[in-house]
């Protein structure tokens, strides 16, 4: 595991274990009871797709490991995830993803409910998930999908983590940085139930923490179903969403060029071809 990376996931081993020492199986079992039933992230990306559209997934994040804050005015305790979530919705995207992790992207779990109190989108709870409760602590938070990442886990993890997701109703993104995990996963991918998986492919190198939109071009021909392929990190221009489209990805995931606009939802626009 690459080193920024291992240094994630040993603060968010810590960090589980106190918010599981805090909160009972019982009482998150009783919240997710009582929670609203998931929006269908899965089913929001393809009708999008599916008639011949780019469906962008635009994300809410403040800050990351390798590009710090990534606007000044984002270090204020007043940011607000419901000014950008109306952005997006009025800049064409089909869902959100919405960083939750505190320590190294800034982001708070109430974000979640937060931004789906006011869009009618699907929101992603995009994190680094390595432990069964916290799938149930996500849907209990509103979550209508959860991101996987596969250097973070094991076979086993992987197929534990899928089945729960589904019987939580979530849709779960199985995101892959190397050929490798691409491989290990594959066979994973739409189980237990197609309509509930998604094969994110990332752009970004984690050794280097640079982005390369070829990435996603190399691999997209391992990928049998390319209809649930996404791909995420890199991607800045219309011409960017242009060239996956040619390689057969009508998926995408945006964050950090979005949020580096002072307006991400008119970004979003430009983007999409639509301003």
């Amino acid at each position: 595991m690459p080193e920024t990376l291992a240094a994630i996931v040993a603060h968010k081993r810590e960090e589980v274990a106190r918010a599981k020492a805090g909160v009972s199986m019982s009482e998150l079992e009783a919240r997710v009871a009582q929670a609203e039933p998931p929006r269908n992230f899965f089913s929001a990306l393809r009708r999008m797709s599916d008639a011949g559209l780019t469906a962008v997934i635009a994300e809410i994040k403040r800050r990351s490991p390798s590009a710090g804050w990534i606007r000044p005015e984002y270090q204020d305790e007043s940011f607000s995830p419901e000014v950008i979530a109306r952005a997006y919705l009025n800049g064409g995207a089909s869902a959100i993803s919405c960083l939750t992790d505190e320590r190294f992207f800034g982001g708070r779990l109430e974000y979640i409910q937060r931004v789906k109190d006011v869009v009618p989108l699907p929101v992603l709870r995009k994190d680094f998930i390595i432990d069964p409760w916290q799938l149930w602590e996500s849907r209990a938070a509103g979550a209508d999908a959860v991101l996987l990442i596969a250097e973070c886990l094991t076979e086993s993890q992987i197929v534990d983590l899928l089945i729960l997701s589904q019987q939580l109703q979530m849709t779960a993104l199985l995101e892959v940085h190397s050929m490798d995990n691409l491989l290990r996963v594959r066979p994973h991918i739409g189980f237990p139930h197609p309509g509930y998986g998604l094969l994110g492919i990332n752009n970004r190198d984690l050794n280097t923490m640079t982005t390369d939109l070829n990435h996603t071009v190399r691999l997209v021909d391992m990928v049998e179903d390319t209809s649930v392929l996404v791909s995420e990190s890199g991607i800045r221009t219309r011409d960017d969403l242009k060239r996956l489209r040619r390689a057969g990805v009508k998926i995408v995931l945006v964050g950090e060029h979005l949020m580096r606009s002072e307006q991400p939802g008119e970004a979003l626009e430009a983007m999409l071809g639509r301003s």
